[in-house]
């Protein structure tokens, strides 16, 4: 099968095409004109960390390039997988390679998630990235909406929801085995954060480390080991809710068939300009859905699930309750119960009717080479990453939002909005 070889001339010019709004030419090989058993060409940025295990999960593919702007932490994977061109730039990579491959896997820190999948998306790749996939709402919807006009097959990192354990919870709520649902809540007990400004110390970069890469897009700082997590820095994440939220909350949004919050509010210390809080509680009210209730949906991290669960015992593993008419279920990634258990002795439970996935990271090899969908491809988890990142968007303004999800706007606190985007170092961009 031949290729469109495109010179790096011919790739700047339909980037910037691209930039301009226009899709840009692809490869000239169907998106999904492939053979049961050939392989993919694919690259992986950031293949160090979560990179690693996602290389685990495709090693079955081709490996054409590994990127990473910290060749201590990739240096497994680049022992692992010689053959494999090494980059520190996932610019220059996309810019050397992108006529020979054929899907891209990011798994950048949080900061880096939709310039590099945007990129690849312009070049007409597949695009499997970790969660939650943007660090801003006008990211997350400028993603979706490529994803969408390039029509090529995209999953986000969100594993959890290829377990049997969640096909269950969806049937049982879906059957309205506890009623209608108008409640759910969310919660991490343990919570980090909190950690002020940023250092005074200026340690030198290692020589490992590319720092200048490693920022991207995120304004210029010194280098410290302390940013390591970028979780916790406003600059790089979105604190726990933004690192744990995209799992959790997938859940809640596949049960409840939910969309976009009207109103979001938020709970916490004063907000810190550069760290992300180390306790935090958000409110999320959903409209009615066809036959469903409105429902609220809450997330807690750093203490316990709130003082409206203070009489109820629940067991350690739950992180999840769906609050019926008729009672409860306890949710986690492996474990569910009816809630008070004593009520549903005699429950009639439905039949499995959701098909077990054949994997996360399967679902999205199958899509590239036939068309077949993913479960979590970025039409359906654009929401759940614009809803969690809403709930740090409620608690820096310490206002309750009124949220317009057609617009992209804040309707009731105009310097919400400030929010919603940032700005890029010059060189980077969507």
């Amino acid at each position: 099968m031949g290729r469109y070889v495109q010179t790096r001339r011919d790739w700047l010019r339909t980037a910037a095409a691209g930039a301009a709004g226009l899709v840009i030419l692809r490869d000239s090989r169907s998106a999904w004109s492939y053979s049961a058993n050939e392989r993919l060409n694919l690259a992986v940025i950031g293949a160090g960390g979560r990179g690693r295990d996602n290389l685990e999960a495709l090693a079955s593919e081709n490996i054409v390039a590994l990127c990473d702007v910290n060749q201590q932490k990739a240096a497994d994977a680049f022992a692992k997988f010689p053959q494999a061109k090494q980059y520190r730039d996932y610019r220059v990579l996309l810019d050397e390679l992108q006529p020979q491959l054929d899907a891209v896997v990011v798994s950048t820190t949080n900061h880096s998630h939709a310039p590099a999948t945007s990129l690849a998306l312009r070049c007409g790749k597949h695009v499997y990235c970790e969660k939650p996939g943007a660090h801003s709402l006008f990211e997350a919807r400028r993603v979706r909406e490529l994803a969408a006009q390039q029509k090529v097959a995209t999953q986000l990192g969100t594993q959890m929801h290829a377990t049997d354990n969640y096909r269950r919870i969806v049937e049982w709520i879906r059957a309205g085995v506890i009623g209608q649902v108008r409640e759910c809540h969310i919660w991490l007990r343990s919570g980090r954060g909190d950690l002020g400004d940023r250092p005074a110390e200026t340690p030198p970069v290692p020589a490992w480390l590319d720092w200048d890469l490693w920022l991207g897009p995120a304004p210029l700082r010194p280098y410290h080991p302390i940013y390591a997590n970028g979780h916790l820095w406003w600059d790089f994440g979105g604190g726990e809710l933004g690192n744990i939220g995209c799992h959790y909350f997938d859940l809640a949004f596949w049960a409840l068939e939910l969309d976009h919050p009207l109103t979001i509010e938020a709970q916490g210390p004063p907000p810190h300009p550069e760290s992300t809080p180390a306790r935090l509680h958000v409110r999320y009210e959903f409209p009615a859905r066809g036959t469903r209730p409105p429902v609220t949906v809450t997330w807690t991290h750093g203490s316990q699930p709130g003082p409206v669960f203070a009489d109820h015992k629940f067991p350690d593993w739950a992180w999840g309750v769906f609050v019926g008419s008729r009672g409860m279920i306890l949710a986690s990634y492996d474990q569910r119960m009816l809630w008070p258990a004593e009520d549903f002795v005699d429950v009639q439970l439905p039949e499995p009717s959701i098909a077990s996935s054949i994997g996360h990271h399967a679902e999205w090899i199958t899509a590239c080479k036939t068309g077949s969908a993913t479960s979590c491809h970025f039409g359906y988890s654009g929401p759940i990453t614009e809803t969690i990142l809403l709930g740090n968007v409620a608690f820096r303004s310490g206002e309750k939002l009124e949220w317009d999800q057609t617009k992209l706007c804040v309707t009731n606190v105009a310097p919400a909005n400030d929010f919603l985007r940032r700005d890029y170092r010059a060189g980077w961009t969507l």
